[in-house]
């Protein structure tokens, strides 16, 4: 096997939405009344869509203002069982603690949950008393079921054209997520915790360049420390 040539791998470019498409972005799917909260909350978690859409209530502590994100769901065909919902990608839980800006938007959530299951009736077939619904997924349709992969592609993929952004994916939402964090000062380190990286060295390999205004934060750094050096007689 020595002989054997490897490939080489090519990285692909990661394309984070900017902060004035991140504003129009919030702006748009703040009237889609089922794919609107997801997609905020995916924005600010940095959750894989899997996890957004398998996280339940228990695992939301408001008291606390944490995400316990322990799970994902797994698209599966009918035949197969249907949906699911199986470890995280890492295996490994976490715990986060968001903005509260996005507690706040899981709130309303469950308020509006509340309402839906009112709305729907007989109709509905998500949880039926209090004990089930503390268990129950964040987000479902409209009649308390799982909610699909396509279409929370569909309408994203909707808001992202009108956005400017047409060949944006929703994996991107997680890529803007991580380099806003490091934008505004988190740590590589934190920031690797909260997406569920295996390491920082993979964080840092990932988006350690794709932030001009990263890059010129820190010239400006040094040279405030050279400013400071040369008032000081240095």
């Amino acid at each position: 096997m020595q002989k054997v040539k490897l490939p080489k791998v090519f990285k692909k470019d990661i394309v984070p939405l900017t902060d004035d498409q991140v504003k129009e972005f919030l702006k748009i799917v703040s009237t889609d009344e089922i794919y609107g909260t997801l997609l905020k909350v995916i924005v600010f978690t940095g959750l894989r869509l899997g996890e957004a859409m398998g996280l339940t209530w228990d695992c939301v502590d408001f008291e606390k203002g944490a995400l316990n994100i322990n799970k994902q769901l797994q698209r599966r065909p009918r035949k197969d069982g249907g949906s699911t919902l199986t470890s995280v990608k890492s295996g490994k839980p976490r715990m986060l603690r968001p903005a509260p800006f996005v507690m706040d938007l899981l709130k309303v959530q469950y308020t509006e949950q509340l309402m839906q299951k009112s709305r729907a009736g007989e109709a509905w077939i998500g949880w039926n008393n209090e004990k089930e619904h503390k268990k129950s997924l964040v987000f479902t349709n409209l009649d308390g079921g799982y909610i699909t992969p396509k279409r929370v592609y569909q309408h994203f993929k909707s808001a992202a054209k009108e956005i400017g952004a047409p060949n944006a994916r929703v994996h991107d939402l997680r890529h803007t997520y991580a380099v806003l964090s490091l934008q505004n000062g988190d740590d590589v380190k934190t920031v690797q915790e909260n997406l569920g990286h295996a390491s920082a060295t993979f964080t840092l390999d990932v988006y350690g360049h794709v932030s001009d205004k990263m890059k010129r934060d820190s010239a400006a750094r040094m040279e405030e420390y050279i400013k400071r050096l040369n008032a000081s007689g240095t």
